[in-house]
């Protein structure tokens, strides 16, 4: 399969462990290793990874109708992935409906990387605005930082969204 994009190509290393790898669209046998990905991902309720599963597999009967999704591969091992896919009734919206990088593989572009692939992906198409939803809960902090950092802005906030204190938050980008 041909890759997409690769990974840390231009920048250096910051640990001598840290290595490239490469971005590509996903395919039929990436799902196991997507899954237990996800499964392995603790800020995930166990609600969410059936969810997860269900646009994943419309994705794998039906790519790149509904949803388009990347995967980072490493020696064979894939280390994240995201699914994104356009808004339907508007003209250049798209939304970012999974991003997830391996335990071990966070904070060495794994995510930025998958991200600006599907940012590259989503501009080609004439989309504009993305955006990615997710919760208030203090063990997202990270995600949320790791949002701000990749230049995406808080857009709104929808109190007690998916449960008592815990909020839905919306970030966007203009491409």
């Amino acid at each position: 399969m041909q890759d997409v994009a690769y990974g840390n190509r231009n920048r250096q290393p910051s640990t001598l462990t840290e290595m490239s790898f490469a971005i590509r669209i996903m395919s039929p046998c990436d799902k196991g290793s997507v899954m237990d990905i996800l499964l392995d991902t603790p800020e995930f309720e166990p609600m969410e990874v059936p969810v997860a599963e269900e646009v994943m597999d419309a994705y794998l009967d039906n790519p790149g109708i509904d949803y388009k999704a990347l995967v980072a591969e490493e020696n064979g091992v894939i280390v994240g992935y995201i699914c994104f896919g356009a808004v339907p009734l508007t003209i250049a919206s798209w939304d970012v409906y999974w991003l997830v990088s391996k335990r071990g593989w966070r904070g060495r572009g794994v995510g930025h990387s998958l991200l600006t692939e599907a940012e590259r992906q989503i501009k080609e198409t004439g989309g504009y605005l993305v955006l990615i939803e997710t919760s208030s809960k203090p063990a997202y902090l990270p995600t949320r930082r790791f949002y701000r950092n990749n230049g995406y802005r808080r857009a709104s906030l929808i109190r007690d969204f998916y449960a008592l204190g815990d909020h839905r938050i919306t970030f966007a980008k203009r491409l």
